[in-house]
């Protein structure tokens, strides 16, 4: 029987190892990814919502990629014509996105369903002329108003059919959370902008309808990397409240 050297046992070892991490790089390597640009206002920047999605899609087979243009309160039609110093014409110009996801002043589509009509329109058709898919985030109704719902979703839902792209009925499954868990508050203080709580819900929204599929675990702290190793705090979610909004956005959304 052939002896086998402590060094014999320790090369075979490290061999086992760098199989182990080369299979690993190879598998993250031929990770599909996405590259996504949310534009909007502070229903987008508040609890950094693309960085939610990003971290959310971590886990699945396809990584968001995410960034944003946004300035508080902004229509699409001041992207469109660049004002408060908005520069997403220029940035779709330049740089290359495959999802490119627009929402409009909150009040719009209630105040003024045309200015939402035609100017997302015309972010339809210049997103798809970058080879980009356009999808719409149709929000919610203010916390007081619930009833304005139905209106909200019908000029979303207009504009979804008129450009052919990607509808996400983020207003629907509020609507429904509220219905089936009025206890979780998913409005800030103010009643319009998003909870923590809410933000996740939203985030769950869009991983599912741009990947089709959500992930089986998930973190219930969600930290994203900040410079110097360093890491900032985004939210805290129940495992309760984690089972419930997965369920309720993967019943709702095919």
């Amino acid at each position: 029987m052939k002896n086998f050297s402590p060094y014999s046992f320790k090369n075979i070892f490290l061999t086992i190892l760098l199989l182990f991490a080369l299979t690993k790089v190879n598998a993250n390597s031929n990770r599909d990814t996405l590259r996504v640009l949310f534009v909007g206002n502070s229903y987008i920047y508040y609890n950094n919502l693309p960085q939610m999605v990003s971290l959310i899609s971590d886990s699945l087979n396809t990584k968001l990629i995410c960034k944003k243009s946004t300035y508080g309160g902004s229509t699409l039609g001041d992207h469109w014509n660049s004002r408060k110093g908005l520069r997403t014409r220029e940035i779709l110009e330049q740089e290359k996105f495959d999802i490119v996801i627009i929402q409009d002043n909150s009040m719009w589509p209630l105040e003024h369903a045309d200015s939402v009509l035609l100017f997302g329109k015309l972010f339809c058709d210049l997103i798809k002329s970058k080879k980009a898919i356009p999808y719409l985030y149709n929000t919610w109704s203010r916390e007081a108003t619930p009833q304005t719902q139905p209106a909200i979703n019908k000029v979303y839902e207009q504009l979804a059919v008129q450009t052919q792209s990607v509808l996400v009925p983020v207003g629907t499954l509020w609507a429904e959370s509220r219905i089936q868990k009025p206890a979780n508050q998913l409005y800030f203080t103010d009643g319009s902008h998003p909870s923590p709580l809410g933000t996740f819900l939203i985030a769950l929204c869009f991983v599912k309808k741009i990947t089709g599929t959500l992930p089986t675990k998930y973190a219930t702290v969600y930290n994203y990397p900040a410079i110097d190793n360093e890491s900032i705090r985004l939210m805290q979610v129940s495992e309760s409240d984690i089972l419930f909004y997965s369920n309720l956005v993967n019943n709702y959304l095919k």
